[in-house]
């Protein structure tokens, strides 16, 4: 599978197993998983060519590791990321004394009023990496990173989430919580 074929279709399940699962007329059970013979069956009926050695593909050589199987690859989910309503059942965690968040330069001074908000996600995503942070950033133009005093908040009361793929979610950052990262 080249490269164009893989993001388009990683881009699919992103909209199905994230945002928007009736589209193609699934459903995810109540901890974001589908099934996966039925995923295939009804990606092929709306046209897109789905079978299960592609779908392993895509599970395996994800580079954000965005879906995860269940233990018996009967069901798959994305990691994070949903607009609806799902409990991916994480446990809470300390997080590390920072943690970073990346956004494009349009957004900050929207974001230095309000802080964070989940917004039409479940979470706030951050990262334990500026690298990350920065290539999240990338996506929204011109990138910014915010600095995430992430021990501080954990301390205040906030819970913090590990995912799978090593996303940190949170349910909002307080503008107090956040500073400006100068690059």
């Amino acid at each position: 599978m080249d490269k164009k074929e893989e993001a388009r279709l990683s881009k699919f399940l992103s909209l199905i197993l994230r945002h928007q699962p009736e589209t193609i007329g699934i459903s995810l059970d109540e901890a974001g998983w589908a099934d996966v013979d039925q995923l295939i069956i009804k990606a092929k009926e709306n046209g897109v060519d789905l079978n299960k050695s592609i779908l392993d593909f895509i599970v395996s050589n994800n580079a954000k590791k965005r879906f995860s199987y269940n233990t018996d690859s009967s069901k798959i989910r994305a990691s994070q990321g949903h607009s609806v309503k799902v409990s991916l059942g994480y446990t809470t965690k300390e997080p590390p004394l920072k943690l970073y968040h990346g956004t494009g330069i349009q957004s900050v001074e929207s974001i230095l009023k309000t802080g964070l908000e989940s917004r039409h996600r479940q979470h706030v995503h951050l990262s334990d990496d500026i690298e990350t942070a920065l290539k999240v950033g990338q996506r929204h133009g011109k990138p910014f990173i915010f600095e995430i005093s992430a021990r501080e908040m954990s301390l205040d009361g906030y819970d913090f989430f590990l995912s799978e793929n090593n996303v940190w979610l949170t349910d909002s950052v307080p503008a107090r919580f956040m500073k400006p990262l100068e690059r």
